[in-house]
């Protein structure tokens, strides 16, 4: 599945795919960020450091969505993202279903 990106507006779209990216990259780092507070590797000033900078970071990222209004096209692509890696996942679980179905393709 490709990713939709509004041909009759490719600067609204392209602004999406960037913050869709910026979005993910965010959740990667509130992960880790979780990972390392479970861990006890953390100082209290730096989990405060730590949460405040993602805080600051959700509010940026959801400012930058409502001034362009991009929720839709950031939530499209999102979406499009998420189905890209499912198939991707699928075909290192799956691989002879695939391979399966590549050669009905080509048949």
């Amino acid at each position: 599945m490709p990713i939709c990106i509004d041909e009759g507006n490719v600067k609204q779209g392209v602004l999406g795919l960037v913050m869709a990216l910026l979005e993910i990259i965010r959740d990667g780092l509130r992960h880790q960020a979780m990972r390392r507070m479970e861990s006890g590797s953390l100082t209290d000033a730096e989990i405060e450091r730590l949460g405040q900078a993602l805080l600051d970071l959700d509010e940026a990222i959801e400012e930058i969505k409502k001034e362009h209004g991009l929720a839709h096209v950031v939530a499209d692509v999102r979406a499009s993202l998420d189905d890209i890696v499912d198939d991707a996942l699928d075909q290192i679980i799956n691989p002879q279903r695939w391979a399966r179905e590549a050669q009905a393709q080509r048949a």
